[in-house]
């Protein structure tokens, strides 16, 4: 605990960094669910405060890192013609894939502009009547109905060179995937808090159900964090696994009706590829019939394409939570945030850039 007075708020955090200590009596292996939480335990050091027994790993929260090669390739076909424009957020711009990024693209003169919210790219639509702009639909359940309040106005408009290279995420499905894998075993789950906001606490109640796994939703301060895992220390410790609501502030057990009622009107579920875990049933979405005119695939004539991962990268078993960026023979070498090989090093929620950023804090 020597790094405990480095905390602007130490006074809330020393209570409960001591609980932990006085609860944790075997080792714990907790996996954080969320690029966000990620993050935020590495910039703020919170493993150099946990007893020696708490594991902390990562799992497949970053929204970006999950998505498959093959979607990366079919973004960079469509950058490369001459009358689409792409607009992204910046996460995207430096992904690599099998024949380049869009940052390549981009320094080649292709159009690709960076954009702050699905809106941004209407808005250049509309400016540009003359070309084709594809937003890059990336993203969990946090982002998906902002993209679909999008997809809304622009057939209220009118605007026909709008469309959306579809790449949305649903959470549950990759969960219970990580259950049933045989090669990682868990104590606890740190729920994430953005997600949760929308499809609510008690979506994770299978977990403590059928699993017996101990959860808990945590907000992204260092004190949510730490409450977050004292809660699933007790729960082991009780025997006793349930999901509890550590951010009360922000999520209801029922999440946002509203935002998901607006996602069932424009989206149905599909099974799509995560990278690391493979093709996931219904972890997905796709538009529905309605709205297929809004497809960048189906406006294009375009299949997503199938591509294997880099070689020698682990930035998938990294995602599954079963090696640690450090056991990647090309982290920090072969693959760093200036030349990234994997996703992991290069979105601002990746695992490997966390490591590589901030270093293991132990």
């Amino acid at each position: 605990m020597r790094y405990l007075d480095e905390f602007r708020d130490h006074g809330l955090v020393r209570p409960l960094v001591e609980e932990l200590h006085r609860t944790v009596d075997r080792p714990l292996r907790i996996m954080e669910v969320c690029g966000t939480h990620t993050m935020a335990i590495f910039r703020h050091g919170i493993r150099s405060l946990l007893p020696e027994e708490i594991e902390l790993v990562s799992g497949p929260g970053c929204p970006v890192c999950v998505t498959p090669q093959g979607y990366i390739d079919t973004l960079l076909q469509l950058a490369r013609q001459p009358d689409i424009i792409v607009a992204t957020f910046g996460d995207m711009l430096r992904v690599p894939g099998s024949g380049g990024s869009l940052a390549g693209i981009r320094a080649e003169g292709g159009r690709v502009e960076l954009v702050y919210s699905p809106l941004d790219a209407l808005a250049l639509a509309r400016e540009e009547p003359e070309q084709q702009v594809v937003f890059v639909s990336v993203g969990f359940e946090t982002t998906t109905p902002t993209i679909a309040a999008t997809l809304l106005q622009a057939a209220g408009l009118g605007v026909d060179n709008f469309s959306i290279l579809v790449g949305n995420k649903v959470m549950i499905p990759p969960l219970r995937a990580l259950m049933n894998d045989p090669e990682l075993h868990l104590d606890g789950l740190l729920c994430p808090g953005h997600v949760s906001v929308i499809i609510g606490a008690d979506s994770y109640g299978f977990l403590a159900e059928e699993y017996g796994l101990a959860c808990a939703v945590a907000g992204f301060e260092p004190t949510d964090i730490l409450q977050g895992i004292l809660e699933l220390a007790r729960q082991v410790r009780e025997g006793k696994a349930r999901v509890a609501n550590c951010y009360g502030r922000a999520v209801r057990g029922s999440g946002n009706g509203r935002a998901r009622q607006l996602v069932e009107e424009l989206f149905m579920p599909a099974d799509v590829a995560w990278r690391g875990l493979g093709t996931i049933p219904a972890s997905g979405l796709e538009l529905r019939p309605g709205f297929a005119d809004f497809d960048a695939l189906h406006r294009f004539g375009l299949s997503m394409a199938r591509s294997p991962e880099p070689p020698g990268c682990r930035c998938g078993e990294v995602l599954r939570g079963i090696c640690r960026p450090g056991d990647c023979p090309l982290f920090g070498s072969g693959c760093t945030p200036a030349r990234p090989v994997g996703p992991c090093m290069v979105s601002s929620e990746g695992t490997c850039a966390a490591w590589f950023r901030y270093g293991d804090s132990r």
